[in-house]
């Protein structure tokens, strides 16, 4: 039986006094896949902050391998294997490709090396300057940046928003290329949903911050009229 990675029980969290998120329920075992969906304003992304500790914990318990973690800062969670890959990348505009990764080594098994070899074009780019890179590049560099703590869970945030299908399809083989190779556990928000189930073996539907349904890869795509109807953008 696999163990649990990562468990949440009962959480709440949100900005201010505002609860996005009302008391979800999950468990990610090791090596496991997880895709949250959900419409826009939905708490997604509340969750995954919360989960990496950029959002207070209100309620409940964030358990990671078997130790609470819901009071521990974001730099102590990522030391612990939690790594977060924001929407917005944050990676450093004035420094280069090299810098960039160096600045963010733990030293703990990850290299550049190894980035490069996933994502050969950073190797090509890797004396020029963030602000040089174009989208899809600076969302490698920001994969690779989180990548080099070493972490056992990474937290995509919208890691396809705004790229070229060209540029997604290269980005979706290295992901499930990572996960394959290095067994890596992974929970992935993202609009295009079945993108993300294909990375993903589980999936759930986030709704005003609970959990509407969730599901394997399989119940979720037999029952895909349902879930698009979940997802669909209402005006």
């Amino acid at each position: 039986m696999t163990a649990d990675l990562l468990e949440i029980r009962n959480v709440v969290s949100g900005y201010g006094p505002t609860r996005i998120i009302n008391g979800i329920d999950l468990t990610l075992p090791m090596g496991g896949g997880l895709a949250l969906l959900g419409r826009n304003g939905a708490g997604k992304t509340t969750l995954l902050c919360t989960i990496a500790g950029r959002l207070a914990l209100k309620e409940g318990s964030i358990r990671f391998n078997s130790a609470e973690i819901g009071g521990l800062s974001p730099s102590q969670r990522c030391r612990l294997g939690i790594g977060f890959v924001p929407q917005e990348r944050q990676i450093f505009a004035t420094l280069s490709v090299e810098e960039n990764l160096r600045i963010a080594d733990l030293r703990r098994g990850w290299t550049m090396e190894r980035v490069y070899e996933l994502f050969p074009r950073l190797a090509e780019r890797r004396k020029n300057g963030g602000s040089q890179l174009s989208g899809g590049e600076q969302q490698m560099l920001a994969i690779g940046r989180a990548l080099m703590s070493q972490p056992t869970c990474l937290l995509l945030d919208e890691p396809f928003e705004g790229l070229a299908p060209v540029i997604v399809d290269m980005l979706l083989e290295a992901l499930i290329k990572l996960r394959k190779e290095s067994e890596m556990s992974m929970i992935i928000v993202e609009q295009h949903a079945k993108l993300a189930l294909e990375i993903a073996e589980q999936g759930m539907v986030i709704e005003r911050g609970q959990v509407r349904v969730s599901g394997s890869r399989e119940s979720l795509l037999q029952d895909w009229t349902e879930i698009e109807d979940m997802l669909a953008v209402t005006h």
